[in-house]
């Protein structure tokens, strides 16, 4: 996969990129990570990117023509090796996915993670003004992505959040290619707790069953825990979500025990 990101302040993601799983990925070659400064696609003397709103009011607009330009030139330039067909051929190049970050946008979830794990090539905009020219958003970009309600002083971190969110669940990334699997919302559910060495520590103990070494015990009792605490801490989860018949007497076990709790409290 290729990923391109548009900011004003590519220094930002040097660290970012050059550490932990995504630095790791990038030296196996199973990412390309790359941050573009837009300015240099200004057009102008002074290096401008922004302008005064048409109308009034405060703050500064991003001008459309570097964002255009910036992107228009990376279209220009190779995408990747061209994969054949068994017929020979060479395969078509996908579009990339052209990614606009902002408070506005789809919020982000593990889903649209999944999603956009399959493509070949996302292109992040990342912007620090009061706002976009309305003419990027309708006629350059695919996506518009908010990582939550609230606003920050730009794009480049949420960027970076939903960057880390897609690479992770490309093959050959992870050590144990059945943990993107088994993470928290890649199921539906919050993940299970998990505990490691040793048995006991201060008197708080491992339970047992995961200590038995019978593997459908241990996967009843992962599933049925997901399920406690996706019930206590994220009840939303649960509407909607396929659940099977022994999923939804678990629930009513729960949902009784709570009832016993609150009567002797």
């Amino acid at each position: 996969m290729r990923v391109d990101v548009l900011t004003l302040f590519p220094e930002m993601f040097a660290g970012v990129f050059g550490s932990s799983i995504l630095g790791k990925a990038r030296e196996k070659g199973i990412v390309s990570l790359n941050a573009i400064n837009f300015r240099d696609y200004a057009g102008n003397k002074h290096g401008s990117v922004d302008d005064t709103p048409y109308g009034g009011g405060g703050g500064m607009v991003l001008k459309p023509e570097p964002i255009f330009r910036a992107v228009e030139d990376l279209l220009g330039q190779p995408t990747g090796e061209e994969t054949l067909e068994p017929s020979g051929e060479k395969a078509p190049v996908r579009a990339p996915r052209i990614i606009l970050m902002c408070p506005q946008g789809e919020t982000f979830t593990q889903k649209k993670a999944e999603e956009l794990a399959q493509e070949d090539h996302l292109v992040f905009i990342c912007g620090h003004y009061e706002g976009y020219d309305e003419r990027i958003r309708e006629h350059l970009v695919t996506d518009e992505l908010s990582i939550g309600d609230y606003v920050l002083t730009g794009g480049e971190l949420p960027a970076m959040v939903v960057i880390d969110s897609v690479t992770r669940l490309l093959p050959g990334v992870l050590g144990n290619e059945t943990s993107a699997v088994t993470d928290s919302f890649s199921t539906g559910l919050l993940e299970y707790p998990h505990y490691t060495r040793p048995v006991e520590f201060r008197g708080w103990k491992v339970p047992e069953i995961l200590l038995s070494g019978h593997h459908a015990n241990v996967d009843e009792w992962r599933r049925q825990e997901a399920l406690r605490r996706t019930w206590q801490r994220r009840p939303d989860l649960l509407e909607g979500l396929e659940l099977t018949e022994k999923d939804k007497r678990w629930l009513k076990v729960l949902q009784e025990e709570a009832v016993v709790k609150r009567e002797k409290e």
